[in-house]
């Protein structure tokens, strides 16, 4: 079973990623350690808890399929966006202005 998942830290913020060897149980992604560092502290990381979502679910898709379907996910919940998430990839592109 191929999975897309998101992650919900306490900050409230996102990672979204995928785990195509149905290892689901034990695998949350690798998100940025640098920017995970930024957010949280060693006494943060006392007390920890985060949540895990199966978004998507598949026994067939290729994993170019998954892949496609992943960075669909992360710019529709907006996990690439700094301010709400931690993927980096694709890249997050701020809407621009209307010019006068």
């Amino acid at each position: 079973m191929k999975v897309i998942y998101k992650i919900t830290y306490p900050n409230g913020k996102i990672y979204i990623g995928s785990d195509r060897t149905d290892s689901r149980l034990t695998y949350f992604g690798s998100p940025s350690k640098e920017l995970l560092d930024r957010d949280f502290d060693r006494a943060d990381l006392r007390d920890f808890t985060l949540r895990k979502q199966i978004l998507w679910e598949s026994d067939t898709a290729t994993n170019s399929e998954v892949f496609r379907r992943e960075n669909e996910l992360i710019v529709e919940h907006g996990a690439n966006d700094p301010s709400r998430g931690y993927n980096q990839r694709p890249r997050h592109r701020p809407a621009t202005p209307p010019q006068p």
